[in-house]
């Protein structure tokens, strides 16, 4: 779980960002690049697809993805699916960062769908996940699930 506001990058270890790919719902991907670049990663090593409501106008040395809409969680899996080739076994990062958005727009039944989905390929790859939501926007049922998926809880501070 991380505090609302915090962008979960900067929480993320030096070693994420050698093969990161990052479900984010935030469409500044300038500001991700300069995040990234301040901790000492490398853009270049760093996918993302944007899962937001806004057109996004980047043109930089992320790899990005088509834009998708939140409520397309059958668009978020198709993007997600063409970018997951890129994750590398046993090294790569997949984070979703803000599965408390997502839930905003979709049914649980369906967005619990999408990440058991995702969480099982990121282990078939043997590669590190992240599902990160901030404090209190999920019920205790949905966080119940969220905690289901995840090997762990971190509380971020």
């Amino acid at each position: 779980m991380q505090p609302s506001g915090r962008r979960l990058v900067d929480a993320l270890p030096a070693s994420a960002f050698g093969n990161l790919l990052l479900v984010t719902t935030d469409g500044h991907l300038e500001r991700l690049e300069e995040s990234i670049a301040a901790r000492g990663g490398d853009p270049e090593c760093v996918g993302v697809v944007p899962v937001t409501g806004t057109e996004i106008d980047y043109d930089g040395p992320l790899w990005v993805t088509e834009r998708v809409a939140p409520s397309d969680l059958t668009g978020v899996s198709i993007q997600f699916s063409k970018a997951f080739e890129h994750v590398k076994p046993d090294e790569g990062w997949v984070v979703v960062d803000s599965v408390g958005v997502l839930s905003m727009y979709v049914s649980g039944e369906r967005l619990f769908r999408l990440l058991d989905a995702l969480a099982g390929a990121v282990r078939g790859r043997n590669a590190r996940g992240v599902l990160a939501t901030a404090d209190g926007v999920l019920g205790e049922a949905s966080m119940t699930k969220l905690r289901g998926l995840a090997d762990e809880e971190i509380q971020l501070g």
